[in-house]
């Protein structure tokens, strides 16, 4: 399945892995509308206090059901207890690594191999490689919320149905 690409601070960076480019137009609906009939349940995972609240912000007044991770394990007992649609994930985190976190996350909930976004500042070869190897897309943080508001739209299974049913 291809994943629409997502925009960030930097050029786009890679063919066939991870990405940093546009949004299709397709994809840039407004948040509130995916989040709109049925309550989307978003796991925010960083360590950063001020990332969990303004993404959490945002996301809850578009409508959806947030829940926040500030490590690896917390992440884990969420995942382990709870529902959860969408993913957002910032590749390092002091206790565990975001692509280790994003495996176990899409092995007890498989549907998450393909609603998961990383936010990262890391703009190292590495970084992109790790995040390709999970064949997800990322935003780089400083980021825009209306772009992550976009990009979290277009994860959506609300969104996904819509556009499969057109």
């Amino acid at each position: 399945m291809t994943w629409p690409v997502i925009a960030g601070s930097a050029p786009p960076v890679g063919m066939g892995t991870g990405r940093n480019a546009s949004l299709p137009k397709e994809a840039k609906r407004g948040a509130g509308d995916a989040a709109r009939d049925r309550s989307v349940r978003v796991l925010i995972v960083d360590d950063e206090p001020s990332i969990c609240k303004a993404l959490g912000m945002a996301l809850g007044h578009a409508g959806y059901e947030i829940l926040t991770a500030r490590s690896g394990e917390a992440a884990f007992a969420v995942i382990d207890t709870q529902r959860v649609d969408i993913l957002l994930i910032d590749l390092r985190i002091p206790d565990m690594r975001g692509d280790a976190i994003f495996e176990y996350a899409a092995g007890v909930q498989t549907h998450l191999r393909e609603h998961t976004l990383f936010i990262t500042g890391d703009i190292s070869d590495q970084a992109v490689e790790l995040i390709g190897l999970c064949r997800c897309n990322y935003v780089r943080k400083p980021f825009d919320l209306t772009v992550m508001l976009d990009a979290v739209a277009a994860l959506s299974p609300l969104e996904q149905a819509q556009k499969s049913s057109a």
